[in-house]
């Protein structure tokens, strides 16, 4: 399962990836800085921010193989599919009752 989400301007440090139960779990901050220093004027802009996503994944994954890439802006979040469970069949013993 691959999961892409755009992140242009956030450093990817500022990022925090979990999966647990089947949910994929995405928070951070930005945090942003202008500043203009002229001969009659000083004027600096910060912009901050959080966000905070969850999305149910289809299937179950191997959560400790979840791998994350960040290139160009943009969070790619790889997680491979767990093996499903396997049916465990269980043979059933008959005992015969011997009446007197």
């Amino acid at each position: 399962i691959v999961v892409k989400t755009p992140l242009a301007g956030i450093s990817p440090e500022d990022v925090e990836i979990s999966v647990e139960k089947g949910v994929l779990t995405l928070q951070g901050e930005s945090k942003k800085e202008h500043e203009v220093d002229d001969k009659n004027y000083y004027r600096k802009e910060i912009r901050s921010g959080s966000f905070f996503r969850q999305v149910a994944l289809p299937t179950t994954v191997e959560e400790e193989k979840v791998k994350a890439e960040f290139e160009d802006g943009v969070l790619k979040i790889t997680c491979p599919k767990a093996e499903p469970a396997k049916t465990k069949k269980i043979k059933v013993n008959i005992i015969k009752n011997s009446k007197k």
